[in-house]
């Protein structure tokens, strides 16, 4: 679905946007993000940045913040939910510097991409799988 927009994309449109990519995921996928939260959010908060050692809040366009799948066991109790958090500001500016993909597509590259933290995949085991796609 390539859609126009009059105005910027809302939080409740990337939101649905994002939504819809989970409900594309295989289910084998989909069964194990039951009870992980989505949230979409204009910009991280300082401390998220600063704890990940961002300067720019543009660099960040979405995060996963939870204890993967399989190190679950390992888990103790009292920890917050898992969650997978978009930035709606930061992935619009990347829309438009790349001006050559849908935002449908590169919101589902980023959820794509937490989605894979969740699994417990490093960043360049993703970019393996997705060059090895190509």
């Amino acid at each position: 679905m390539n859609r126009t927009f009059a105005l910027p994309p809302s939080l409740d449109e990337i939101d649905a946007i994002a939504r819809k990519a989970i409900e594309d995921l295989p289910d084998a996928f989909r069964a194990h993000l039951n009870g992980v939260r989505l949230v979409v959010e204009d910009f991280p908060d300082e401390a998220t940045l600063a704890g990940l050692g961002v300067d720019d809040p543009y660099d960040l366009t979405g995060i996963y913040e939870g204890v993967p799948v399989g190190e679950k066991f390992l888990a103790v109790s009292g920890v917050m939910p898992d969650r997978i958090r978009l930035f709606r500001s930061p992935i619009l500016d990347e829309w438009i510097a790349r001006g050559d993909e849908t935002l449908e597509h590169l919101v589902s590259h980023v959820l794509i991409h937490e989605v894979g933290h969740h699994f417990g995949l490093s960043d360049a085991d993703m970019h393996g799988l997705e060059e090895s796609s190509r």
